[in-house]
């Protein structure tokens, strides 16, 4: 595929994967993607995951011919995107690979000191000549590894953006674009969002008009979009308005409240209201909507003096991700001392600017004044 006159796609569709990083679950797979850019100099943009190395191989010698790279760019170390070095230099032998110090360690790490023969070793602003094309190199540490580096061309104004802009998904998938980056970024990329914020600045200086990440589609139409979303995402922002109810239930009842809860957020013109049986749904997934709406209700019941296990996970992973300036309610469930909403608001403790809209405490089974509590904070969550 060309993405500009001297600039190749190269990557591969793996549609074998089922769980990517051994947690997230990619039922229409994933893309490794690589770049070409074909000038008085070759320069290769990264890898793909070893399984796929004699494809990519083959799709390189598709665009180049007889022509032999010079450099190979590495801009993130992840396997998915390094673990094709070896092959690649023992293809072409001569070739110069590029990468950052920290790369280096990490590349020495998992692959041995002495698979690169030739190297450059790039500091932060650096320029690489290729002809008409010059590449320069901004570090962006933390998005989401310490060595991440992405590439800017100014002949063709394209941003290699690394695992920034990326999304689950192979490339053949027709899937919307939106829900599957925001389950990428929040999943994989989320906790670090002033990282994120930091490279978004260096990029609002450059002149962009098409982003090449490692993961998903190249991005060249309304490039404003996307980089609204990262700024929302990076920002801790709202994305959409609306509640999120997240919930637990053995029994049945803390459903019944989670549920009837919903239907009064309706009554109350909520515009949007997603209900999440935690047990059931894709964890991510629910990550992902927890960092989408601006607000959030955790129904649980008590289970072994503390929180329900799938809750648990999920306020876990809140909390690990940094969720930050949301407003939060709880309903707890338990029969004889409930300790739900304690285990919640304490793991839930060290984030940043919770507005915590109240707790409301069902013993066993709904009572009527459980729901006029529920009606009343239907109400509060709807002003």
């Amino acid at each position: 595929m060309k993405v500009t006159n001297d600039i190749f796609y190269v990557g591969v569709n793996d549609r074998e994967i089922d769980l990517f990083e051994g947690q997230y679950v990619v039922p229409n797979g994933m893309a490794y993607n690589s770049y070409v850019i074909a000038d008085d100099k070759v320069a290769v943009m990264d890898t793909v995951d070893a399984r796929f190395s004699a494809q990519w191989l083959g799709n390189i010698e598709r665009v180049l011919g007889d022509r032999k790279p010079d450099y190979l760019i590495i801009q993130h170390v992840e396997p998915d995107h390094s673990s094709g070095i070896a092959d690649f230099v023992a293809r072409y032998p001569d070739v110069t690979v590029v990468a950052n110090a920290k790369a280096w360690l990490l590349i020495n790490n998992f692959y041995g000191a002495q698979l690169c023969g030739n190297r450059i070793t790039l500091n932060d602003g650096d320029s690489l000549c290729l002809g008409a094309h010059t590449l320069t190199f901004i570090f962006a540490p933390m998005v989401h590894w310490p060595e991440v580096t992405v590439t800017y061309d100014s002949a063709d104004k394209v941003l290699f953006s690394a695992d920034g802009f990326g999304k689950f998904g192979a490339l053949d998938a027709d899937e919307d674009w939106d829900c599957e980056a925001r389950r990428y970024y929040f999943g994989i990329v989320g906790k670090y969002g002033v990282s994120v914020q930091a490279l978004l600045k260096k990029a609002a200086a450059l002149d962009i008009d098409i982003i090449c990440p490692l993961h998903g589609p190249v991005l060249r139409e309304n490039l404003g979009y996307y980089l609204n979303l990262y700024n929302i995402w990076s920002s801790y922002g709202v994305e959409s308005d609306g509640v999120m109810i997240a919930y637990t239930s053995v029994y049945g009842h803390t459903k019944a409240a989670a549920e009837y809860l919903a239907e009064r957020l309706k009554d109350n013109g909520c515009a949007k209201v997603v209900l999440c049986d935690l047990a059931r749904s894709d964890m991510a997934e629910a990550v992902e909507d927890a960092f989408r709406y601006g607000k959030l209700v955790l129904a649980s019941t008590t289970y072994n003096a503390s929180v329900f296990p799938f809750m648990h996970d999920f306020v876990d992973r809140l909390a690990e991700h940094n969720y930050q300036n949301r407003t939060v309610a709880v309903i707890e469930n338990g029969s004889w001392a409930p300790m739900a909403a304690k285990a919640i608001t304490g793991v839930l403790a060290p984030c940043k600017n919770i507005n915590w809209a109240g707790t409301v405490t069902i013993m066993s089974a709904l009572t009527r004044q459980n729901l006029e509590q529920l009606d009343a904070l239907a109400a509060t969550l709807c002003k």
